[in-house]
């Protein structure tokens, strides 16, 4: 066999060794061709910017445990170890960016322990993706059960949620309760299944009195 065939075979085993790869692995590599995960992870390496670099900082001590008013806005779960910035936003048109960097309450719902339904939403992410920006903060919902907690830090004070009920929703579906409930209720709400845009997943809780 000369040098050219054999070039040519190893070829042609590095093709198939790399597709067989890439099928048996599929799941753990499957985010590499997604430009989310990828533009995350060059956003993460070439730096946030100052003001969300200050607020990962903050989210990221879990010793935050006093009321201080000058802390960023935020929310903790910790049953499913979530700790990130809330961000708000006066129009649904910047929703969608500002998701990077936390998660987002809905423009025109309550706010955080005032009556109604405050709706928060967040990004949620295939097994194994990268933790880059917050594509992921919401990626394990599903696990919440009904008495859990959640914490929202807002306005100098420390709002505990209690978690009701759980439920799925088609796209474009309007929640079962309006918004103006007199309840102070919390919903968290993100894409179901994780990473998909099918339908979406609803957590609701209600604040402690």
């Amino acid at each position: 066999m000369n040098k050219k065939n054999i070039k040519l075979l190893l070829k042609y085993f590095a093709f198939f060794f790399l597709a067989a790869f890439l099928f048996i692995n599929w799941a753990d590599v499957s985010w590499i061709f997604n430009y989310r995960a990828i533009s995350g992870i060059a956003f993460d390496f070439f730096g946030r910017g100052e003001n969300i670099a200050k607020a990962d900082q903050l989210v990221g001590n879990k010793a935050v445990e006093k009321e201080v008013c000058d802390s960023p806005s935020q929310i903790e779960i910790p049953k499913i170890e979530i700790s990130a910035p809330l961000i708000f936003t006066d129009k649904e048109n910047d929703v969608y960016g500002a998701l990077d960097n936390g998660v987002v309450h809905f423009p025109d719902s309550a706010m955080p322990g005032e009556p109604g339904q405050t709706l928060i939403l967040g990004h949620s992410a295939p097994l194994n993706w990268p933790k880059t920006k917050y594509d992921w903060i919401f990626s394990n919902l599903n696990k919440l059960q009904a008495g859990e907690e959640i914490f929202v830090y807002y306005n100098c004070q420390k709002i505990t949620y209690n978690v009701q009920s759980k439920y799925f929703l088609d796209r474009g579906e309007d929640l079962p309760k309006p918004l103006t409930a007199s309840d102070n209720v919390l919903i968290l709400i993100s894409c179901w299944p994780p990473g998909k845009d099918y339908k979406r997943i609803a957590v609701e809780a209600k604040a402690e009195i």
